[in-house]
């Protein structure tokens, strides 16, 4: 993109960085606590792999103008479970530096707000149960910006709150003003700083700790790169804490991955993101277009210079229509219609819009504009989408023509059960 300077943009003073305290973080076998912990062939097979066919990608990465980056909860806070100022200043350094550029902007989705919340709560871990949680988050959530807002603010910028849920980004008019807001803060110089709404969410509070969050925002704002920080330093062929393995320095598509044991665990306990997760999440963008690096916090730096850290995943697919993204990997759906054959084929195949003489069966309660998963006569879900009616008035429309409907119960029924704009063909 071109180097266009942002508009609102003030100089502003540079503080001199503090340092930070990543206690526990796990490098790796080409990181600062590579020795001891494999041959130096091992070490060598991890370089090549992250500096071969990477030249080009990596300087495309250092000239990204819009970047998401994510941290996570373990990246942020002490053992305890409270916020480190220290970690959050020194993840600010970098990304203030980063943003004063005026060829970069940059979009914080930051996970922390329950972990924030523990210790003044008096809380020692992550409760389990949905009340406290939320109870946490939103004591949390107040200490996380205010840490945000002090720590940008040495460096004379502003930071914005945005709380979102999948629900504000898979309605049409709900999605357009989530990107609008986001689109202006940055516009004006500020730096938004993404959560979930944890303290009224429901299922989206496990939603993979930010990770597909992240993902989903990359694609929201129009982002040229995610850059997911974690506690580990990439993603590697096995437990990173095991002698002879290796981190993989580039994922050109799923088939690389493959046979590789990713595991699930994250070292801090604070969060709910893993590294399943976040390969997940960098499958989301990069199919979406959007090359994804993932590292640990520590390398923050390294990664949004575009030098040779961490995991790089090429972009796969092309930019999907913009809430199409949501629908498909954000919004959880409220219920289910089940199609018949031929109905299956002109939605998959023709993608057309579902009409009421295709459908075999309504499963679960859900209002119209809700988000349904369109199935197979074998169970097996092909589609989802924004469905047009109650699930209480579906089952004496199905099997019938919108004429017919029409004709007998009045002009509001000639329309579609679900919209081809508000409906997404899943892939396998």
């Amino acid at each position: 993109m071109a180097d266009t300077p942002v508009r609102g943009r003030t100089a502003a003073p540079r503080p001199t960085p503090r340092r930070a305290r990543y206690e526990g973080c796990v490098t790796g076998v080409a990181g600062q606590t590579a020795q001891g912990r494999g041959t130096g062939t091992a070490r060598q097979r991890t370089e090549q792999t992250v500096t071969q066919g990477e030249g080009q990608e990596r300087r495309a990465v250092a000239e990204a103008r819009r970047v998401v980056v994510k941290v996570g909860s373990s990246s942020l806070t002490t053992a305890a479970g409270g916020l480190d100022a220290d970690r959050v200043d020194a993840l600010v350094d970098v990304l203030a530096t980063h943003a004063a550029r005026p060829d970069r902007e940059i979009v914080l989705v930051s996970s922390g707000a329950i972990a924030a919340g523990l210790a003044p709560l008096g809380l020692t871990k992550r409760p389990r149960d949905l009340a406290r949680q939320q109870a946490a988050a939103s004591v949390g959530q107040g200490l996380l910006v205010a840490r945000y807002t002090a720590s940008f603010a040495r460096y004379g910028r502003r930071v914005g709150q945005v709380l979102l849920t999948s629900d504000d980004t898979s309605r049409r008019a709900h999605y357009r003003n989530a990107y609008r807001t986001l689109d202006q803060l940055l516009t004006m110089g500020a730096v938004p700083v993404v959560n979930e709404n944890d303290t009224v969410a429901t299922d989206e509070i496990r939603f993979g700790d930010n990770d597909r969050l992240a993902a989903l925002v990359a694609h929201l704002v129009r982002a040229d790169l995610l850059v997911l920080l974690s506690d580990v330093d990439g993603l590697y062929d096995g437990n990173p804490a095991t002698p002879g393995t290796r981190r993989i320095g580039e994922v050109r598509g799923p088939a690389e991955l493959e046979g590789i044991d990713i595991g699930s665990a994250g070292s801090a306990g604070v969060g709910t993101g893993g590294m399943v997760t976040k390969v997940e999440a960098a499958g989301i963008a990069a199919g979406a277009g959007i090359p994804v690096v993932l590292t640990s916090a520590v390398h923050a730096a390294d990664a949004l210079a575009g030098r040779g850290t961490g995991t790089y995943f090429h972009p796969t697919g092309r930019r999907a229509a913009g809430r199409l993204l949501w629908l498909a990997h954000a919004s959880a759906p409220t219920g289910a219609l089940t199609l018949d054959d031929g109905a299956v084929r002109a939605v998959v195949d023709r993608r057309t819009s579902l009409l009421p003489a295709g459908i075999a069966g309504v499963e679960g309660e859900f209002s119209a504009g809700d988000p349904v998963e369109l199935r197979d006569s074998e169970g097996r879900a092909v589609a989802r989408g924004l469905v047009n009616f109650d699930a209480r008035e579906l089952p004496r429309l199905l099997g019938r023509s919108t004429y017919e409907l029409a004709r007998e119960l009045g002009p509001a029924y000639e329309r579609e059960v679900v919209h081809r704009d508000d409906l997404v063909v899943l892939r396998p």
